[in-house]
Parts: structure tokens; sequence; C-alpha cells
């Protein structure tokens, strides 16, 4: 897993820092119960996952890998473990 660079790109540290920020938003605002805050905190939320899905459409994540890549890559293991 350590080697697939699996998440290390613009477009998930972008979502990701976005909806954290979400996510402390909405905590305060439970706690200090005040519903409409909370759901605005559950707003920016999703809206860091819109921002995630662009990015990766716009070209800064990661693109799919092809069967054939996916194929080696498990043939490349077993052959390191026999």
């Amino acid at each position: 897993m350590a080697g697939s660079s699996h998440g290390h790109t613009p477009a998930a540290w972008t979502g990701v820092i976005i909806a954290f920020i979400g996510f402390c938003v909405a905590g305060v605002f439970m706690v200090a119960a005040n519903p409409l805050g909370f759901w605005a905190g559950m707003g920016v939320v999703l809206i860091g996952g819109v921002v995630g899905l662009a990015m990766k459409a716009a070209g800064l994540g990661m693109p799919k890998e092809s069967a054939e890549l996916t194929a080696a890559r498990a043939r490349a293991g077993q052959a390191q473990t026999s």
C-alpha cells in the first residue's frame, strides 16, 4: 500500500482539508446547540467532496489503472512471495 501513493494528489488534499474544516465547524456548532451552524458545517463537508471530484475531473487526481497494469502488479507481487 505504501508504494501506491494513494491519495497524494492536489484533488485529494484539497477535498479532505475542506471537508475537515466543515467537520470542525459542524462540531463547534453542535456543542453550541446551534442547528443552523451545524448544517452549514455539513454543507461545507459536502462542498469538500464536490471540490475534490471537480479537481479530479480537471486532471489533478490520480488516473485509474488499466487492467493490464493491475494484472502485472499482481504477478509481480506473487513472484516476490514465491
